[in-house]
């Protein structure tokens, strides 16, 4: 049961990821994600088979340190952008910026409802933090096509970012195998270091240990 709950938890909190870039890019004058039906926390439109169930369900039922999946690209348009650079960056950002508000959100209610919630809801708002915390986190890594290389890219002046954009679109015309390799060596390298940085973060918002 607390497998199949985490598996849910990671489902919709990359949908929550998803869905806040396209309500940043609405916000800020492209209205591509709202038309195309993307403003929803309905599953139904956002769900990648792998990314948003084959590997969250491998690493989950794994029992790997590594809590990470996707679900599809929320579309925009950066040229119907106001602020040009700046709102690529706002919009790239967003998604990360919403899975930290829920992190401490539900962080905090762990916190504070121990004495008063039942136990399994303190459970659920656990989990809730520790993999938001994850995605928040993670998604910030400067490497395509994770959220923070786009944010860095976009607001970098546009002689410092050329060379960036060759980067990115020598890696994005691999297409998943990138990802599923920077996977494999953020694995082997860092995910012990990262997950210890996520612990020391989700104790000191939750005042317990994860």
């Amino acid at each position: 049961m607390a497998i199949f709950l985490s598996l849910v938890v990671l489902i919709l909190s990359v949908i929550a990821h998803e869905v806040a870039h396209g309500y940043a890019a609405d916000s800020l004058g492209d209205p591509t994600a709202r038309l195309s039906g993307r403003l929803t926390m309905n599953p139904v439109p956002h769900i990648d088979p792998m990314g948003s169930v084959i590997i969250p369900a491998l690493l989950v039922f794994s029992g790997s340190s590594l809590l990470f999946g996707w679900a599809k690209p929320v579309p925009y348009n950066p040229y119907n952008l106001r602020g040009k650079r700046w709102g690529e960056t706002f919009v790239a950002l967003a998604g990360s910026a919403t899975n930290l508000l829920l992190a401490l959100i539900f962080g905090l209610i762990v916190r504070f409802g121990e004495a008063d919630l039942p136990a399994a809801a303190i459970s659920l708002a656990a989990t809730i933090t520790f993999v938001n915390l994850f995605l928040g986190f993670f998604n910030l890594i400067p490497f395509p096509p994770l959220d923070g290389f786009t944010a860095l890219r976009s607001a970098l002046p546009w002689h410092l970012s050329v060379g960036l954009q060759r980067f990115e679109q020598q890696v994005r015309s691999v297409s998943i195998l990138s990802l599923i390799l920077f996977l494999f060596m953020f694995s082997l390298v860092l995910s012990g270091p990262f997950v210890k940085f996520i612990v020391w973060i989700f104790r000191v918002i939750t005042g317990g240990g994860a």
